[in-house]
């Protein structure tokens, strides 16, 4: 079941999605560590001088503050817990972490251990260098890591133990197993799969 949280205060998340809302504002998807997926108004950040405009960007990691008990709460602070540029071949790795958290999980239901596997594959994807393929071998299975884990937490594991995300040469027979089970969770693929099939990057 949902929770509904009236204020909260310096939180550790990061921004999955954006969308304007009027002419100055945006609502804000974001992932927290404490209270998972929550929706929020970011008054004014579309301004060209807004305190808010700078900080709320996608793979940072952000401390956040908000109020309000409805499905879409009010965003009162943003602050940078970081800076973490992401090289340009990385970024639709990233984008497709964010859209499996969008569509998998439930609003405001926490995954503090699901949060921390997608911070440290941020981590690696910002340690890429910025040219050269294939994706390194910890950023695969950093990858890897955040794809068991979005399966384990929401109850569609395997029921194994977890597998050696470092192993170069299972990582293809691996890749394939969570790739099917998120395509039977989902019942559709996602849009940034499709572009990195494409791309063949990933």
């Amino acid at each position: 079941m949902s929770k509904r949280t009236r204020r909260v205060q310096d939180t550790a998340a990061y921004l999955l999605h954006a969308t304007a809302w009027r002419e100055t504002s945006l609502i804000i998807q974001v992932f927290s560590r404490s209270y998972g997926n929550v929706a929020m108004v970011a008054k004014g950040a579309k301004r060209p001088y807004s305190v808010l405009r700078p900080v709320l960007s996608a793979f940072q990691p952000l401390n956040l503050s908000w109020t309000g008990a409805g499905e879409v709460k009010t965003l009162t602070r943003a602050e940078s817990a970081g800076i973490r540029p992401l090289p340009g071949r990385a970024f639709m790795s990233a984008w497709y972490m964010n859209e499996l958290l969008l569509r998998v999980l439930p609003p405001e239901d926490p995954y503090p251990v699901l949060y921390d596997a997608y911070d440290a594959a941020l981590q690696q994807l910002a340690g890429m260098e910025p040219d050269g393929l294939p994706l390194p071998r910890s950023v695969a299975g950093a990858l890897r890591r955040f794809e068991w884990m979005l399966l384990d937490e929401t109850g569609y594991s395997t029921g194994e133990d977890p597998p050696d995300f470092t192993d170069a040469g299972a990582e293809p027979e691996l890749r394939h197993m969570l790739r099917t089970r998120l395509n039977e969770l989902l019942n559709r693929p996602l849009q940034t799969r499709k572009v990195l099939m494409a791309l063949q990057r990933y």
